[in-house]
């Protein structure tokens, strides 16, 4: 067996209302700190739905500075206009409670408060120097997996996304609480649960880091998310359901941030840069037609994916890997959402520009299992660009 290493976050707590007792919670992981900044965006600070949860911080002594103002794929200029918020109201502990955006922020301004590192020069793998403020994340999306990931992913131009990855953004705590997804749309449920599923399925394939474990957390996850996903969607109240995904979600992160993903990522940032679709909904746009093109360099470790996924499926590796791209094709009919970039607003005359910028996109390409070439870009955009049947 290859040598290998895995970490993760040290604390988990899996707890069906968990918000509710946020402030004992983290009272009891900090006993002598008392300021909290918690990050988060304008939706679910004015909807109510943190409102418990401030509420129980607040009887157990904490003084709460909240930034709302996170949006998705965040700019760098959100990310330094909430550090500085942060550092003038001398924050203590940094809580990220909302979706990916908002923990891929509160990651960031965990080191950044921390020392005097410039966010620029964090950009790339293991580029952080120093350490960072005690950080908690708590997920309100079944998806990104960010609170156990040591990634956070900022928009840095116009159309152009960078990461930083250093395992000083894994959380001290990660606290599970599937009450904050319920009523979650169903179309932001299909968006966010096929983005885990993305992220299982490029672990277990990825060229360099798969280790046993993480290929372990990779398959529960895609369990647990494909036995759930329909349900989520249509029922949006269904607790099992909706725990079983945030676990699915967890699972997924863990499995990706130690064994990385690859070319479906790649090239679903273009498509989210360009044209501001949802993380999750650029993933499954391209990820039949990325299956298809690593099918001839991964479809053994497809073929093990689709037992899980497809139930009782049989036949060869190709076979196998077949049905795999057909539940997918089949997921995104079931669930409604778009199943072409052109439904999205991309136009023909995009694609070659799309395919120029995922191949900047070197930190990601390098997992994946067959190499990608600027001319196969294209030609996977090209695939995506109708939906399946024309």
């Amino acid at each position: 067996m290859n040598a290998f290493q895995f970490q993760t976050v040290p604390t988990i707590i899996s707890e069906f209302g968990a918000a509710r007792q946020l402030g004992a919670l983290l009272r009891k992981q900090y006993p002598a700190q008392v300021r909290l900044c918690v990050v988060t965006d304008g939706f679910l600070h004015k909807s109510g739905l943190l409102a418990p949860a401030l509420a129980d911080l607040a009887r157990h002594g904490w003084q709460v500075t909240v930034i709302d103002d996170v949006v998705a794929d965040p700019l760098e200029s959100v990310v330094l206009d909430a550090a500085e918020r942060a550092r003038q109201a001398d924050a203590e502990v940094v809580l990220g409670l909302g979706g990916g955006s908002s923990m891929d922020v509160a990651k960031l301004l965990a080191v950044l408060l921390a020392g005097q590192q410039p966010l620029a020069d964090m950009y790339g793998v293991g580029k952080v120097s120093g350490q960072r403020l005690p950080l908690v994340q708590m997920p309100t999306t079944a998806g990104t997996g960010s609170e156990v990931t040591a990634v956070s992913i900022v928009t840095t131009g116009e159309t152009t996304k960078m990461g930083v990855v250093a395992p000083q953004l894994y959380a001290d705590l990660a606290i599970l609480d599937a009450e904050l997804t319920l009523g979650l749309p169903g179309a932001a449920t299909a968006y966010t649960g096929i983005d885990a599923m993305v992220h299982a399925i490029e672990a277990y394939t990825s060229a360099h880091l798969k280790n046993p474990v993480s290929d372990m957390l990779a398959i529960k996850a895609l369990e647990l998310l494909s036995r759930h996903i329909l349900t989520a969607c249509r029922d949006g109240g269904n607790k099992e359901a909706r725990s079983a995904m945030l676990l699915g979600a967890m699972f997924a992160g863990q499995a990706f941030a130690n064994s990385p993903v690859a070319a479906v990522h790649a090239l679903a940032y273009p498509i989210g840069g360009i044209f501001h679709v949802p993380h999750g909904l650029s993933n499954a746009l391209v990820l039949a037609p990325v299956l298809k093109f690593n099918a001839p360099a991964a479809s053994r470790r497809y073929a093990e994916i689709a037992e899980v996924v497809v139930p009782g499926v049989t036949g060869s590796d190709e076979a196998r890997t077949a049905a795999l791209v057909g539940y997918f094709e089949r997921l995104a009919v079931d669930t409604g959402i778009p199943r072409s970039l052109g439904e999205v607003g991309v136009k023909r005359g995009d694609l070659a520009r799309m395919a120029s910028d995922a191949m900047r996109q070197t930190r990601l390409l390098v997992n994946n299992p067959r190499e990608v070439t600027e001319a196969d870009a294209l030609a996977i955009y090209a695939a995506a660009f109708e939906p399946v049947g024309g």
